[in-house]
């Protein structure tokens, strides 16, 4: 068994639903000391739900080091229901070639081959010239309120700049290496309000019925186009994602609408652009409302450099294949890591079952995953 493979199975087998980590952290910890990186718990949250942090650092021998990141979370999403999956999701498991658990493609296979990547790279090159860092959380999958934000939070407060990340998010989607992400949208939420006059349907003389009225200005919200993206990123998108109104009753008009709505949106918008715009359609049609405002995360690019054209020889090497710049999906904690670093890009395996029930990874691929992430490293820390 290979120490990638031996490694994932352990953190598998670490039951660690969100925010939970497990212990994976503490066995992750141990591996990086004993490869001489100082590592720092930065626990955040309240109590009874507290996310686990870890920053770990193995600095460069260059006088004034760059830093090279490893970031990923350790937290997974619930199982569902556990009759439905085929073996216990927290005992990994082998059938058909694949490895079976909850988090095996996200993303314990990619924390997996990070670790041992530099487990590998320290040894052949102790005295590397750039500053080796982990960056790991239990909040991804949650709120993201209390992982890796608040850590970028503290690194920010230090002056820590970093260089290059390499966000270990299962962004193959045939064969491993077959795509990375150089950027992701942002994502804005709204709870809409609309205000409206309860009544007896029959007296709609006395009433004001909010669907009536907001129902002009939803056709047009649906109808605009707010931007037409560029040669990075789609056009941003809105949608509604729930809608509700009324007492259940069939003959009272209700005094009330409220509608979740979100924007993905690019880097031809901005959240304050996209409310404005938003804002002004409601304001047009007459609609009386309310809006309480969510910004998930901002869109994030990295242009073609030093990271994309290390990670794609690096993916050459491993597999013969040369991956596409994609910036395509939802968000991820690399939104929040490109607040302090120069170069962010997402890189890990295929992601065909993340999420899902019997959630699985290729055993051949975890071998050449580990070596993507030692190639990257040997391009630009040694």
């Amino acid at each position: 068994m290979s120490r990638t493979l031996h490694l994932v199975e352990q953190l598998i087998a670490c039951r660690s639903v969100t925010p939970a980590d497990g212990d994976a952290q503490a066995l992750i910890a141990g591996r990086l000391r004993a490869v001489g990186f100082a590592c720092e718990s930065r626990p955040s949250g309240p109590p009874g739900a507290t996310v686990s942090n870890l920053w770990a650092l193995r600095r460069g021998s260059a006088p004034s080091p760059k830093v090279f990141v490893f970031a990923g979370h350790t937290d997974v999403v619930p199982t569902g229901p556990l009759e439905q999956w085929t073996s216990d999701p927290f005992v990994p498991t082998h059938r058909d070639g694949h490895l079976h658990g909850r988090g095996a493609a996200d993303m314990k296979s990619s924390i997996a081959a990070m670790v041992v990547a530099a487990e590998e790279f320290v040894a052949a090159w102790p005295r590397h010239a750039a500053s080796i860092a982990f960056l790991l959380t239990s909040d991804e999958e949650g709120p993201a309120v209390d992982g890796t934000v608040r850590v970028v939070d503290w690194l920010e407060s230090r002056g820590q700049r970093l260089d290059w990340c390499i966000v270990g998010e299962p962004t193959s989607v045939e064969q491993l290496g077959d795509m990375v992400k150089n950027g992701r949208r942002g994502t804005l939420s709204g709870k809409l309000r609309v205000k409206g006059v309860q009544g007896h349907i029959a007296y709609p003389q006395l009433a004001k019925n909010p669907i009536h009225a907001l129902a002009p200005a939803l056709a047009e919200l649906v109808a605009t186009q707010w931007d037409r993206g560029n040669e990075f990123f789609p056009a941003t998108s809105w949608q509604v994602s729930n809608i509700h109104a009324g007492t259940g009753a069939t003959n009272v008009i209700p005094g009330e609408l409220f509608v979740d709505f979100n924007f993905r949106f690019c880097t031809e918008s901005t959240p304050a652009s996209l409310r404005e715009r938003l804002e002004d359609v409601l304001r047009r049609h007459g609609v009386e409302f309310e809006i309480d405002w969510m910004l998930g995360g901002e869109p994030f690019l990295t242009p073609v450099g030093d990271l994309s054209e290390a990670l794609a020889e690096a993916i050459r090497a491993a597999t013969g294949r040369t991956p596409v710049l994609s910036t395509t999906g939802g968000t991820s904690d690399g939104r929040f890591i490109a607040r302090v670093c120069r170069e962010v890009i997402e890189c890990g395996p295929v992601n065909a079952t993340i999420h899902k029930i019997d959630e699985s990874v290729a055993v051949a691929s975890l071998e050449p995953l580990k070596d993507i992430y030692r190639g990257a490293l040997e391009r630009l820390a040694r």
